[in-house]
């Protein structure tokens, strides 16, 4: 049977030295290397999840500072903001928090 295999044209082109090695360095650079390229492909996806929540801190820190700008121009909005955010009231004033279910 290994005769038989050592005529056919695959059989001698795998056994040979150089392609035997150029598999195995093949084999090893994509996944036994701790650069391999399955853990280049994870974390290139992490890269993106972050470079994604980069994006959307920095929407979110454009919309405060927005916000910081209507408040500090704004007196009335600012007591708005104060009594709603953080239930100030004025002196004699009593604030009634109301809880609704939501389902």
């Amino acid at each position: 049977m290994l005769k038989k295999w050592r005529k056919k044209r695959w059989f001698k082109m795998l056994s040979n030295k150089y392609v035997l090695a150029t598999i195995v360095f093949v084999v090893w650079i994509s996944f036994l290397d701790r650069n391999s390229f399955l853990l280049h492909r994870e974390l290139n996806k992490q890269i993106e999840a972050l470079e994604q929540g980069k994006t959307n801190y920095q929407s979110d820190l454009e919309q405060n500072k927005r916000e910081l700008e209507e408040l500090e121009s704004d007196p009335e909005k600012l007591e708005k903001f104060a009594r709603e955010q953080y239930w100030m009231h004025k002196e004699g004033e009593e604030v009634f928090l109301i809880e609704t279910e939501e389902e």
